[in-house]
């Protein structure tokens, strides 16, 4: 019987929690860290990173724009070319992006296939004005 390779994927947590045992950061591990690796890229600004200038999105220019269904589908396109080029371990299955003008923003529902899994996992944002 031939075994199933899984993919274990690891990040550390950035809410740097620490550990009860050993005191060390606190590591986040599959699906969670592949989200999370997602929610940093669709932050981070371009020229954000050195030495990777290209690394990011447009996301916070958006954000400044009007609260439209335009302004939402420039949005998800950013979101897709994003995720295309820059996280190979998820490919998009849904991706809903609609106005929430209660909280001047952005709801961002994704259903992604993270590596080799057939169910989708559903991701959740807000996307909002950070000044």
């Amino acid at each position: 019987m031939a075994q199933q390779l899984q993919s274990l994927y690891a990040d550390l947590d950035l809410t740097f929690n620490r550990t009860p045992v050993v005191g060390d950061v606190a590591m986040s591990f599959g699906d969670q860290a592949v989200i999370r690796s997602v929610t940093n890229l669709l932050l981070t600004n371009f020229y954000e990173r050195p030495f990777q200038p290209n690394v990011g999105s447009n996301m916070d220019a958006l954000l400044f724009e009007p609260l439209t269904d335009l302004t939402a589908n420039m949005i998800d396109t950013e979101i897709r070319n994003v995720l295309d080029n820059y996280e190979p371990r998820v490919s998009i299955n849904v991706l809903q992006v609609t106005t929430n003008t209660t909280q001047d923003g952005f709801n961002v529902y994704m259903e992604v296939f993270i590596g080799n899994n057939t169910s989708p996992t559903a991701v959740n944002l807000l996307l909002q004005r950070s000044r």
